[in-house]
C-alpha cells in the first residue's frame, strides 16, 4: 500500500511492521553510519564515504532524483530511468535501519532496471531486507510502467541471494561487473 506521509508529504510504501520512505536530509547521518559498517561496505563499497559526500549525496542528486521519479509516476506512471531511494524505517519507532532502492544498472543489459537494499547489521537476519524489497517491487509492478526487475548479488553474500530468491527472482546467470563475481537475477511482471 502506497502512502503520502502527512507531516513531510515524502512518498512512503507500508511493508507491514516497516515502510519504506524516500530520503531526507535527516537522514545522512543515518545512511552514512550504515554505508560505512563493515557487513555493509563489504558488499556496497560504492555507498561508503564521508559524511560530507554523503550529505551533498542526498541533498543534491538523491532527493532531487526522488523527485523526479515521483513527478515521472504522476499521470502516466512511465519511469524511464528514474531512480528512486527510499529509507526502510521500523514503523514502531521510525528508526532509519537501511535502504532499498531501484534505479538504472548500466553494466546490465536492457531492460536493466534493478532493486537494491541494505540493512544495518543491528537488523540483519530479521526478515526486514525481504519485506522491503517485496514492497518495492509490488510497487513498481502494481503503479508504474515496469514490466522487468533485476537484482544482483556477490555470489558470497549468501544473505542477499536469499533475500533474491525469496522475492522470486529467478536466477539468469553469473556475471562479471569490476572483476568481481555476481548472481544475476530477474523478475517478469
Amino acid at each position: 500500500m502506497v502512502l503520502q506521509n502527512q507531516l513531510n508529504n515524502l512518498f512512503t510504501i507500508d511493508c507491514g511492521d516497516i515502510y519504506l520512505r524516500e530520503f531526507a536530509v535527516e537522514d545522512v547521518d543515518h545512511i552514512y553510519s550504515i554505508s560505512n559498517q563493515p557487513e555493509v561496505s563489504k558488499f556496497l563499497p560504492d555507498w561508503k564515504s564521508t559524511r560530507e559526500n554523503r550529505l551533498d549525496w542526498v541533498s543534491n542528486y538523491e532527493i532531487p532524483a526522488n523527485k523526479e521519479f515521483s513527478k515521472a509516476v504522476t499521470g502516466t506512471p512511465n519511469v524511464q530511468d528514474q531512480f528512486l531511494k527510499l529509507g526502510i524505517l521500523l514503523k514502531d519507532t521510525n528508526e532509519f535501519i537501511g535502504w532499498c532502492c531501484t534505479g538504472i544498472k548500466d553494466e546490465l543489459p536492457a531492460p536493466n532496471r534493478e532493486i537494491m537494499y541494505a540493512v544495518s547489521k543491528h537488523y540483519q537476519n530479521k526478515g526486514y531486507a525481504t519485506k522491503a524489497a517485496k514492497g518495492l517491487v509490488n510497487y513498481l509492478f502494481e503503479e508504474t510502467n515496469v514490466g522487468v526487475l533485476n537484482a544482483i548479488a556477490l555470489t558470497e553474500n549468501h544473505g542477499s541471494n536469499k533475500v533474491i530468491e525469496k522475492c522470486g527472482f529467478n536466477f539468469v546467470s553469473k556475471i562479471e561487473i569490476d572483476d568481481q563475481s555476481y548472481n544475476h537475477y530477474k523478475l517478469n511482471k
